[in-house]
């Protein structure tokens, strides 16, 4: 568990901890850096249970502290939990159940619920129906180009298996979003859950809302990164549906590694102009480019659905011929 100026939700957060009905656990937790009073709370904790392990990031930022408590746990299976976050009282128990039932090569989530001093926004609110629906049946990597589909600190797996998918070793940012394509490319199972066992609490100075390294540009260029190793098929005629901000990113990134492709829109005010040297054509041209594997940046979700109609009648295949990555 990483903490970085916690202390208002600390709590909270390890009253919900403390409160677990399984209890053979142990909690490291990394203050990173912090300038508020979460290490000295913290040791309070440490000095009332021998199940929590306190360090200081001898790094900085998230995964430098992910490595350090990871290099230091001992246990047979992992998890990760968020300092401002509350866990069901269930939480672990639950998922350590589904694990063992299931054995190796499967991952188990929970479902999740955003809470705040206020009122949930729209948009976290549709991210949580979403990807609740995902979890639910247990298919969260068939949309895993639209957005993260694993809650990053509802989450259990078996420490080999966890090992295979690469651990906390890679560098990129978003840190869960990048760590969900390697659990994908490991070949776990999703476990589907029906329970609420993790709670997210939004706020204004939250992380996730605050870095750089969460912005979204940084989620479409994970995105990019990893469609480019596991899906992008050279033989393919690579296409990309949308001129706005997120197909231009697309677009700036793919011109970039010097990846040839055609550029789709159906905006009758970009259609036959040069953006970055490529010429919009209009969506229609799709039909005339043999062999296409297209991405879609259309965040409209009549327009997505229109889309998919599209492709449906065509015989292609979701993430085979086409990815929405929004």
């Amino acid at each position: 568990m990483p903490a970085k100026n916690t202390a208002l939700f600390l709590a909270e957060c390890m009253g919900s901890i403390l409160a677990q009905t399984y209890t053979n656990w142990e909690l490291l937790v990394v203050d990173d850096n912090s300038t508020d009073t979460t290490f000295s709370i913290l040791e309070d904790y440490r000095k009332q249970d021998k199940r929590i392990h306190i360090f200081k990031n001898t790094g900085n930022g998230i995964i430098d502290a992910l490595r350090l408590a990871y290099s230091n746990s001992t246990g047979e299976f992992i998890t990760r939990m968020d300092a401002d976050d509350i866990m069901h009282v269930d939480k672990l128990n639950t998922m350590l159940i589904a694990l063992q039932n299931k054995g190796k090569g499967y991952l188990t989530t929970g479902l999740v619920k955003y809470f705040c001093d206020g009122e949930i926004g729209a948009g976290f609110k549709r991210y949580e129906e979403w990807l609740n629906s995902l979890s639910t049946i247990g298919t969260n990597f068939e949309e895993i180009y639209k957005e993260c589909v694993i809650p990053s600190p509802c989450w259990m797996l078996h420490k080999s298996d966890f090992e295979v998918a690469g651990a906390f070793n890679s560098d990129l940012y978003p840190e869960d979003y990048d760590l969900t394509f390697r659990f994908k490319e490991a070949g776990l199972k999703c476990i589907p859950t029906n329970q609420v066992l993790h709670y997210w609490r939004d706020y204004a100075t939250r992380t996730s809302r605050t870095d750089e390294n969460y912005a979204d540009c940084s989620f479409i260029d994970i995105k990019l990164h990893h469609f480019l190793r596991l899906d992008y098929q050279k033989e393919m005629n690579l296409v990309v549906w949308g001129a706005g901000k997120k197909g231009k990113r697309v677009a700036e990134l793919l011109l970039k590694e010097g990846i040839a492709f055609h550029w789709i829109c159906d905006n009758p005010k970009k259609i036959g102009k040069d953006i970055y040297n490529q010429k919009m054509l209009p969506f229609q041209d799709l039909d005339k480019i043999e062999n296409p594997q297209s991405i879609i940046t259309v965040a409209n979700i009549d327009a997505q659905q229109e889309i998919v109609n599209y492709f449906s009648v065509r015989n292609q295949v979701a993430m085979k011929d086409y990815f929405f990555f929004c």
